[in-house]
């Protein structure tokens, strides 16, 4: 078993990690790689029109999860009445994930340069980078700030937030709500940040794979990033990826490549797995049978009925109990939420509960009915999607790993539920920490 975090460089195209060395870029040799980023808008916002066109030209999707356009996020947070807020979100909450990580490790300034653009494009006097209170990446950027600060690099001074190391705490409407002064939970919507986030103002809030991206667009035009990857989703993307002979890898691929190709990519034994979660924890199952040719776009994996979520691949391992690392997970998203609304409050825990006493017994058929009906009236009924992410999760997993649900009900669990967990999860310490 392998654990890296060190790009692996298979037969794709390389962007955002190309050139990386195994210790962080200073801004010396980041402008030395991608060159210094052309004022593309003027002080006085001359050309934003023409540079937002140019990035929904590019085709550019969000790296966080929804996928959504981002020209079009924003042009419409541009729009707002009154001075607009840029959040970058490097928070990471995902305890599969580790391309955030890496590229703030490794690359910090590329993010910064997509940081001061996104400032100058919606016409921003705030700019903000929210990390998790602990991430071995925080101190990186903290010396890449000063740095750019003694260079006089950045017109907005970015102002640098760590926040605890909840799941749900890097969800956009917590983000908010802690720069506000508030704890970081989420909180009921709408307003959504782009109408009223941060101050109350109009607020962009992009992944830190979204603005390393938004910084090569900004050098290079939508036309050269338009030249890899799928026609309707160009470009390029970081994946998480394990599996059998792998704990964690990250890669950069050409969107629209395969599960298959991406697996071989990262070096997992494809052959020795027998089922795949895509997007992490609010994700999805699906055989690899079934999942093995699918390309990982958004449009592809929401045919099959998953989402790419945060570009987490993880292929289970042939032998090991889906049902078992599926309700390891359920209690800790249960552990995790807010506590803030019915549905985290009584829903996910029944939900755990129910699923822990299918994997490792003892199983009651009066169970059955009653986690029926928790799947099915807690999803949209949240202050927020963690429930919804959580039931999605369990839901597949009762789909895909049906044969072992059979089995388990009628007393026949399978071996592989003794077996050491094989999905990552947070080491020992308090299911409730601050939120502050």
């Amino acid at each position: 078993m392998t654990t890296s975090l060190d790009p692996v460089a298979p037969a794709w195209t390389q962007r955002l990690l190309a050139g990386l060395a195994d210790q962080p870029s200073s801004l010396a040799e980041h402008v030395g790689r991608h060159g210094a980023p052309p004022a593309v808008i003027g002080v006085d916002g001359s050309a934003r029109a023409y540079f937002l066109d140019e990035v929904e030209r590019s085709g550019l999707l969000g790296r966080g999860g929804a996928g959504f356009p981002v020209g079009r996020k924003m042009r419409t947070v541009g729009a707002g009445s009154g001075p607009a807020v840029v959040v970058g979100n490097g928070c990471e909450g995902e305890p599969g994930s580790a391309k955030d990580t890496l590229l703030l490790a490794r690359s910090p300034h590329l993010v910064l340069d997509g940081l001061q653009i996104a400032v100058r494009a919606v016409g921003a006097d705030q700019a903000h980078l929210a990390m998790h209170r602990g991430s071995p990446a925080v101190w990186i950027v903290r010396r890449a700030l000063e740095e750019r600060a003694r260079a006089g690099h950045d017109a907005v001074p970015v102002r640098l937030h760590e926040l605890p190391a909840r799941y749900v705490a890097s969800e956009e409407s917590a983000l908010v709500h802690f720069i506000n002064g508030g704890e970081a939970k989420p909180t009921f919507t709408p307003p959504r940040p782009f109408e009223r986030g941060v101050a109350n103002r109009p607020t962009l809030i992009n992944n830190v794979e979204t603005l390393a991206h938004l910084a090569l667009i900004t050098r290079h035009g939508a036309d050269w990033y338009r030249q890899v990857g799928d026609p309707d989703e160009p470009g390029t993307q970081l994946l998480t990826v394990s599996g059998p002979g792998v704990s964690r890898r990250v890669l950069e691929v050409e969107t629209g490549a395969t599960v298959e190709e991406v697996l071989t990519g990262a070096g997992v034994d494809a052959q020795r797995a027998h089922a795949v979660l895509f997007g992490g924890y609010f994700g999805t199952w699906i055989p690899l049978s079934a999942g093995r040719h699918l390309s990982l776009t958004h449009r592809s994996l929401k045919a099959a009925g998953g989402a790419l979520g945060a570009g987490i691949v993880i292929a289970l391992p042939s032998g090991l109990c889906g049902l078992a690392e599926t309700a390891r997970v359920a209690s800790y998203l249960s552990a995790h939420n807010a506590g803030q609304c019915g549905p985290c409050i009584n829903g996910l825990p029944a939900i755990a509960d129910a699923m822990h006493r299918l994997a490792f017994g003892p199983w009651n058929e009066r169970l059955a009915p009653a986690l029926d009906r928790w799947l099915t009236v807690v999803p949209g009924r949240g202050a927020c999607r963690h429930p919804d992410g959580a039931v999605r999760l369990v839901a597949t997993a009762l789909q895909t790993f049906n044969d072992d649900v059979a089995a388990h009900r009628a007393g026949r669990p399978c071996a592989g539920r003794t077996a050491a967990p094989w999905l990552p999860l947070p080491g020992p310490g308090p299911a409730r920490g601050p939120w502050r």
